[in-house]
């Protein structure tokens, strides 16, 4: 009984620090669809163009906040796919402050984030082009439309609605997760991963796509511990886009876009971190 208090009291916390960064973005929101002018609406195509390396930039940040956050703004089409994947790459989440608090992984965090946010810049531009090219857009969704929002309450109590309604989602969905890796163990997990296999980086891959903050924390560790290759650990951590992934599922209502956004973030990472284990960067 006790650890799964501690479970609940964790999956708490780590909710509570993604609220302040759920609410500015549906704040933003609000403003833009209430509020914003014309010359804000070009500012924000003018940016678009270069999304993905601000995304990549700020999703460096130790921080899984950035993610749910550019999941709403895609969701309603103020940022491309481009910013959004190069936003999940480059996401950090807890991997930067466990390699600072552990002295055999100072020497690695200059280079994991030099990769990830490469790869989330050059990835997100790719996209970006590749969908300009074959004309894919993305149609922006009301969040609104069937939330019992009311034009005249303003744009407060409309972002403190969305905010409650996403954090207690992210509440369920970290508690059964949290659970979920408590009772299974990190060991059966580490002994999933193929060590010194080229394939590792695949399984890493697609082990970071679980939506939960504790994935990263285990991916580093295992790093730090040797059981998995540099290439692996960025494969894992550049697919891990924290509770991203999991706004992303909750407020854009195109299971097709969703699939597509996991399905090349996970192709992503996992070819990424290949490339990097055949290459012998450790």
């Amino acid at each position: 009984m006790t650890e799964i208090l501690h479970e609940l009291l964790h999956a708490l916390i780590e909710t509570l620090k993604t609220v302040p960064f759920l609410f500015l973005a549906y704040l933003l929101m609000e403003f833009i669809e209430h509020k914003a002018s014309s010359k804000m609406e070009a500012s924000l195509k003018k940016i678009g163009n270069a999304g993905p390396a601000i995304g990549s930039a700020l999703g460096c940040i130790p921080q899984c906040g950035f993610s749910a956050s550019a999941s709403n703004l895609y969701t309603a089409g103020l940022i491309t796919e481009g910013t959004l994947i190069a936003v999940f790459l480059s996401t950090s989440d807890e991997a930067l402050p466990i390699l600072i608090s552990n002295a055999s992984g100072h020497s690695s965090i200059w280079k994991l984030i030099l990769c990830k946010v490469m790869i989330g810049i050059v990835a997100g531009f790719a996209i970006d082009i590749i969908f300009k090219l074959a004309k894919i857009r993305k149609t922006p969704i009301d969040m609104c439309s069937d939330c019992g929002c009311d034009e005249e309450e303003g744009i407060l109590k409309p972002s403190l609605k969305h905010t409650l309604k996403i954090s207690v989602f992210i509440l369920i969905i970290n508690v059964l997760l949290g659970l979920a890796i408590h009772f299974l163990g990190e060991d059966k997990l580490s002994s999933l991963l193929l060590s010194d296999s080229l394939f590792q980086p695949f399984i890493t891959a697609l082990i970071g796509l679980v939506p939960n903050c504790a994935i990263s924390v285990m991916l580093t560790n295992l790093y730090i511990e040797g059981a998995i290759s540099f290439g692996s650990a960025v494969a894992g951590l550049c697919s891990g886009a924290g509770i991203g992934l999991t706004v992303l599922i909750k407020s854009n209502k195109c299971k097709k876009e969703n699939i597509r956004i996991i399905a090349v973030l996970y192709g992503i990472s996992a070819i990424f971190g290949f490339v990097l284990m055949l290459l012998g960067i450790n």
